[in-house]
């Protein structure tokens, strides 16, 4: 398996989001190769701390080695960063910094599975010693499942269309590879030929679907607020609408001066209650021209920022 190199984006748009500083306690929620935590342990020298998590045992053994030089300041997990709240007390963090999506070294190892512009085994598991696997999910989910899967978590415009081939040729053979799944795809979409690969909205899908994001980023974000110091940052880069979304919702249940009773608010049922947070720009921030023409995987990042009140 290659080395794991990552390319960190946004990193000097993070250090002005947190602001770290000596003596602070920092969390980066998924350290990956360790790119964004060098930053912030040198931003926050000498007596800054950070811990680190990942569910990917690869990139937490880069972290490792990337991170030496801060041995005694830094401290890394494996696991889900949907846990933050039973690693770290109440209260006792200056930030916590979620990147999240898929890294390159991931996207580029055939093996994982990730991408169908290499062939490999269609996996798609960040953690690796989990259960589910992508082929799995493509194998033994009915059509109606796929179909909402691909909707809801790939905004696949022809969601059903796609589901139903899936099921029509899984009779014939069992789905191995990323090339079959990604063929098949190509060959049944109305949108083939076009810029845009015609697999890459299920493929984000399906391995959105293997490794619950978006219901690990809900916890992860609620975690994160108990953490939290009064005063402290939650910075969080998104490549895609769908966990940006998550976000934004998240920040804007957490920031209004009222409480909701059930899931639709109802202006009329409003009760008073305290903000939680509230955001340091209502706008999402963006790479410049140079970070794209640099690392052209980072042309759909977003960070957003919201501090704790």
């Amino acid at each position: 398996m290659p080395s794991y190199v990552h390319n960190p984006v946004l990193v000097a748009e993070v250090l002005a989001a947190l602001n770290p500083k000596p003596g602070g306690r920092y969390v980066d929620a998924t350290v990956g190769g360790g790119g964004h935590a060098a930053a912030i342990l040198k931003a926050s020298t000498p007596t800054g701390k950070l811990f680190g998590c990942d569910r990917d045992g690869a990139a937490l053994e880069a972290a490792a080695s990337r991170l030496a030089e801060f041995a005694g300041r830094l401290e890394l997990k494996r696991g889900n960063f949907s846990e933050l709240s039973d690693w770290q007390q109440p209260e006792s963090c200056d930030g916590v910094l979620f990147d999240l999506g898929v890294s390159s070294p991931q996207l580029d190892w055939p093996e994982r599975g990730f991408s169908f512009q290499q062939d490999g085994a269609l996996d798609m598991r960040m953690d690796q010693g989990q259960a589910l696997t992508a082929a799995q999910l493509v194998n033994q989910a009915g059509p109606a499942e796929l179909a909402r899967i691909f909707r809801d978590l790939g905004e696949e415009p022809e969601a059903r269309r796609l589901a139903r081939a899936i099921e029509n040729e899984r009779r014939l053979r069992r789905f191995e590879t990323t090339r079959q799944l990604a063929e098949l795809i190509e060959r049944t979409s109305l949108r083939r030929g076009k810029r845009a690969h015609p697999a890459t909205r299920v493929f984000q899908a399906l391995r959105m679907a293997v490794n619950d994001e978006i219901g690990s980023l809900r916890r992860g974000l609620e975690a994160a607020l108990k953490i939290l110091k009064p005063g402290g940052r939650l910075a969080v880069i998104t490549f895609q609408s769908v966990e940006d979304r998550v976000v934004k919702e998240f920040g804007r249940e957490r920031s209004r001066n009222y409480a909701v009773a059930g899931e639709v608010d109802v202006p009329e049922l409003r009760r008073p209650a305290a903000p939680e947070l509230s955001w340091m720009s209502r706008k999402a921030i963006q790479p410049g021209a140079e970070e794209v023409a640099a690392n052209p995987r980072a042309r759909s990042a977003q960070l957003r920022v919201m501090n704790k009140i």
